[in-house]
């Protein structure tokens, strides 16, 4: 991991509304900036270990299920906010255009006198390309998803919403349609995810001809990014793809975790895969920087924190006997 420089942008003495903050994405977000900010977090916390985690940091929940509830009671002078909970829909398309959109609108219009928003897309909003295509902001956008059909339908019609809320309210917007992220909580992103099927097992779904790519960003980066997003807010909303500086295909990013491990990997030739993509990073460098993870350094950290000493020990670091 190379040194990580000090953000001046990071907020201080704000409040901060965090949704989906239970999840992969937002919860190193919310424990972060909760150090010098008062940071709410909106769920249905059915963890309560968690719950108490965060209360312990300062951090205030307030239940909330995206899917019903509307916000009576939430107080409205939040400063800023990060939007990153998602109805994923499981197959069903009205749900997951009418739940995502109506949430989303029900935020922006709560929170309309917010200094910035912040709305967590995908990548999955692209058409698809050249497997090794860098896939810019101005690119063809689509919803044809084979793994998952629903969830880039959800999120392209939520950010059809979010842009006309963010020029009718007149509160400034920043989209970031988000790569592959990865990190110690939650679920722990794809390399956890596969790294799961590797040691149950199972092969992994690749495409028959070629590999997917993908830039994979770790959530310490997501943190520290988050912070310029909001200073790169606007209306019209500012669109950005956020995902890390480095692009790694799917079959290399598993095999390197089968060295890691010594745990065996598989692949499986397949038509449904999970479709990632590889980015273009010029529009979010010029507005965060560089990463300060490598995918290498951050694969070995995450799976070291979801599952330790798994990992095998790197070359140098191995002792050497007599």
């Amino acid at each position: 991991m190379t040194e990580r420089p000090h953000d001046t942008a990071t907020p201080a003495g704000k409040k901060i509304l965090i949704t989906g903050a239970t999840g992969l994405v937002a919860r190193t977000v919310a424990e972060t900036l909760a150090a010098h900010n008062e940071v709410w977090c909106l769920g249905r916390f059915r963890d309560p270990a968690l719950e108490h985690r965060f209360r312990q940091r300062g951090i205030r929940t307030w239940r909330w299920d995206l899917a019903r509830d509307e916000l009576h009671g939430l107080p409205r002078d939040f400063t800023h906010v990060l939007h990153a909970a998602v109805e994923r829909g499981d197959g069903d398309f009205e749900d997951a255009v009418a739940v995502n959109s109506v949430a989303a609108g029900r935020l922006m219009t709560h929170c309309r006198a917010a200094e910035a928003f912040l709305y967590v897309s995908t990548s999955a909003v692209y058409a698809p390309q050249a497997p090794d295509h860098r896939h810019t902001e101005s690119d063809p956008l689509g919803t044809a998803s084979a793994w998952l059909p629903a969830y880039p339908v959800g999120k392209l019609a939520t950010e059809g919403a979010v842009r006309a809320l963010a020029v009718a309210l007149g509160l400034p917007t920043t989209i970031a349609r988000l790569n592959v992220a990865y990190g110690p909580h939650g679920h722990g992103g794809l390399p956890v995810i596969y790294f799961r099927q590797m040691l149950a097992g199972e092969p992994i779904a690749v495409p028959p001809a070629h590999q997917h790519y993908c830039s994979p960003i770790h959530t310490d980066d997501i943190a520290r990014h988050v912070p310029r997003l909001w200073a790169a807010a606007a209306a019209p909303a500012t669109v950005v793809n956020w995902g890390g500086d480095e692009i790694v295909g799917v079959r290399d990013l598993m095999s390197h975790v089968s060295r890691l491990t010594g745990v065996p990997v598989r692949f499986a030739p397949s038509d449904v895969t999970r479709a990632v993509v590889a980015y273009d990073t010029t529009r979010r460098r010029g507005i965060t920087g560089d990463c300060a993870w490598s995918w290498r350094d951050g694969v070995r950290q995450v799976l070291d924190a979801h599952f330790p000493g798994t990992v095998k020990a790197a070359p140098e670091e191995r002792s050497v006997q007599p």
